[in-house]
This record gives C-alpha cells, sequence and structure tokens, in this order.
C-alpha cells in the first residue's frame, strides 16, 4: 500500500436525512416522513465508494467521517456495511480515526453501543446550547438532561468525543456564554466545536431576518464572545488549533485536519465534496447530487452520482490551500504553498500584514494568522493571495 498523500487521505460519508430541519441549518439535509430503505443506501454508498477507489487506489486511510444531515439516525448495521467496504477497497489502519455526527436525543443514544462494535471510535454529538429556551429558538429536538445524558453514555462508549455549541444567538448575553461556555467545559472530554451564529441563504432564519422578525446580535458582542471563548478555552486546557475548534493536545479532529492541511478525500453520498490527487499528480475537485433519490437513481443508473468533476489549476489549489490553512492556529507551510501556486507571497503586502499583527512567522517555514487577526480572516487571506 502506498502512503497518503501530503495532508492525509480521508473518506467522508454524507448520510443527508434529520428527524426536522433546524432553522439555522444551510446543509444538504432532508425530512422525510416514511423510513427510507438502509439496506439500499447502504449498498448505493458501497457502489460509489468502488468507484472512487479505482480512480485512488492503494491509498492508506487516516480518517472516515459520517456527516449530515443526522448520521446518528443510520442503523449500525448501515455504518458496518461501509466501514466493511471501505476496508475492502484501502488499507485502514488501527490508528485510522472513524467520526460520526450524532444528535443527543434519546432514541439516538441508545444506538451508541452499535457504532461503537461497528468500528467509531469518535462521536461527535450536537447539543448547540446548554439552555433549553434556547434550544427550541434553535429548533432542536432534545433538551439539556437528554444531552448531558448522551455525552455521558458517549463518555463510556468511545474512545474520543467532541461536541458543538453555537453562541451570539440572539439577545445572548457575555455573561450568559461564559457561565454557558464553562458547563461545557465541564462536560467537555477533549474537543469542542464553537460556532457563531450567522445568517445563511436559504434557511428559515434568513427568512425571519428578512421580514424583521429575528434580530442578530451587535457584531461587536459577537466579537467581544469570540475573545472570551479564546481566553476561557486556552485557560481550560483547550485551546483554539482552528478558527472554531479547541482540544487538548493530540486530541483535534483528524478528519477535519485533512481539510484544513489541504490533504486528499473522497466524498460519497448525496450532496458530498471530495479532492482527489490522481496518479498523473492532477487534481481534482468532485461533488454528488444533492437530492438524495436522484443520488441514489444516479448510482444504481451509472455507479456513482457524480455531477462534477473538474480538474483544479495551480492558482485554483493555492488559493484554497491558503483559504483553508489559514485557518489554523499552526497555519500553513509556504514552501508548499509556493510549489502549487508558482510564486512567492508579495514581500511587501505579507511585511504590512506582520507590522499590523495580523499574521507571524512561525520558526523559518510556516505563517499563521495571530489571535488579531483570525476576526478579520477573509481579509488577511485576500492580502496574501494578491499578487
Amino acid at each position: 500500500m502506498t502512503m497518503s498523500p501530503v495532508g492525509g487521505f480521508g473518506i467522508y460519508v454524507h448520510w443527508p436525512f434529520c428527524l426536522a430541519k433546524c432553522p439555522y441549518c444551510d446543509f444538504n439535509s432532508h425530512v422525510r416522513h416514511q423510513p427510507v430503505s438502509q439496506e439500499t443506501y447502504a449498498k448505493a454508498l458501497a457502489t460509489e465508494l468502488a468507484r472512487y477507489a479505482q480512480m485512488v487506489p492503494d491509498r492508506t486511510v487516516d480518517s472516515i467521517f459520517f456527516g449530515g444531515g443526522t448520521p446518528s439516525l443510520m442503523e449500525p448495521k448501515t455504518v458496518e456495511t461501509v466501514l466493511n467496504e471501505i476496508a475492502r477497497l484501502w488499507h485502514v489502519p488501527d490508528t485510522a480515526e472513524i467520526s460520526m455526527e450524532a444528535n443527543p436525543t434519546s432514541v439516538e443514544a441508545t444506538r451508541f453501543a452499535g457504532y461503537r462494535s461497528a468500528g467509531v471510535n469518535r462521536l461527535s454529538v450536537g447539543i448547540q446550547a446548554l439552555d433549553d429556551k434556547e434550544l427550541k429558538i434553535l429548533g432542536r429536538q432534545h433538551s439539556v438532561s437528554e444531552a448531558i445524558q448522551a455525552v455521558e453514555i458517549a463518555r463510556k462508549t468511545f474512545p474520543r468525543i467532541s461536541f458543538d455549541l453555537i453562541y451570539a444567538r440572539p439577545n445572548q448575553t457575555l455573561k450568559a456564554w461564559e457561565q454557558e461556555l464553562n458547563r461545557a467545559i465541564d462536560l467537555a472530554a477533549d474537543h469542542l466545536s464553537m460556532y457563531q451564529l450567522t445568517i445563511e441563504s436559504g434557511t428559515m432564519f434568513q427568512r425571519l431576518y428578512a421580514a424583521g422578525k429575528l434580530e442578530m446580535l451587535d457584531p461587536d458582542l459577537a466579537a467581544d464572545m469570540f475573545d472570551l471563548t479564546q481566553q476561557v478555552t486556552a485557560a481550560s486546557g483547550l485551546p483554539a488549533y482552528e478558527v472554531s475548534n479547541h482540544a487538548a493536545p493530540d486530541a483535534q479532529c483528524q478528519h477535519n485536519l485533512i481539510y484544513w492541511r489541504y490533504g486528499d478525500y473522497v466524498g460519497v453520498g448525496p450532496g458530498a465534496h471530495g479532492r482527489l490527487t490522481l496518479e498523473d499528480g492532477s487534481r481534482l475537485a468532485t461533488s454528488t447530487e444533492k437530492h438524495p433519490e436522484t443520488w441514489l437513481g444516479l448510482v444504481e443508473s451509472q455507479g456513482h452520482g457524480s455531477i462534477s468533476e473538474d480538474g483544479l489549476g495551480r492558482e485554483e489549489q493555492s488559493d484554497e490551500m491558503l483559504l483553508m490553512g489559514m485557518r489554523l492556529h499552526e497555519g500553513i507551510e509556504v514552501p508548499r504553498y509556493e510549489q502549487l501556486s508558482g510564486r512567492q507571497f508579495n514581500p511587501q503586502r505579507l511585511l504590512h500584514l506582520q507590522e499590523n499583527g495580523m499574521v507571524e512567522w512561525v520558526g523559518n517555514s510556516r505563517v499563521r494568522a495571530t489571535q488579531a487577526g483570525f476576526p478579520l480572516l477573509d481579509a488577511v487571506i485576500a492580502e496574501l493571495a494578491s499578487d
């Protein structure tokens, strides 16, 4: 077996179904009032995996990630079928991280042992808030007590767990967020993901906001919450290793690091994306049909649900590497960026960013955003990408 490409090699499996659509969510998720045939979808995922294995054979898999939607609506047997197929097609070492997103409703928490038996070794629980009233506003289907119970079950079942929270919610105060954050840290094992609430196109929140029925938090207060989050988590031994992700030493999500370090990943299932370096050194951006039943029909008729496979030029690759890598606390490897792009950073622009405290060098070969630069990351990246 060949080794992983630079940045690693991962498999992303998208399960598109949810019990309900959250009003803030713009992910490819769908509610079905009749049960779907899990056996049929498992077979289709296996078919699509086999097709990608022909494109990128002989790889060592660093991580597998079941995302959604709500992957914890999958039956453990479905997860096992998919994992067995991945192991048949590529080399999956014992050290591979196998993550699954889960919701903390009681119906899903009872499945945790089955997922662990199937091979999942890291669970990411979508809690979003530790306040029952706020959970209702966010359209979540669980209560705080269910969330805490799910985390406790997960901690006993999986070697590693994580959970998500959303902050800068309407009318949230800095003191309330600090209390919630400290409570979360007391609950957390070794990883927390904290996302600032944003208005995404096509969501219920976007429609309410446009109609004047939803008031977003003052941007300055939201920025204060970001700063507070960095301080509190760092003091508690969970420093940020990416803009929104915090972990104890050696507990970073290996799959997400593949994205941010601009590695290779296969994406299967409705609406999944991938980045693949082929045998000839060319790099492809892949994406699949979003609508679940349409995707299923495509897989059954043509062996895959792909709707685009576009070659990426040097500039596109280097722009993507910059966009992803600068989100990381470790920053980017400048020699790799220069090799990909065929150019060096503009020295005047780089110096300007340094003098303004937005970026800094780490040793002789890495550049990263500073704590002051992170809230202005889009502008920092645009400046670095300019000639």
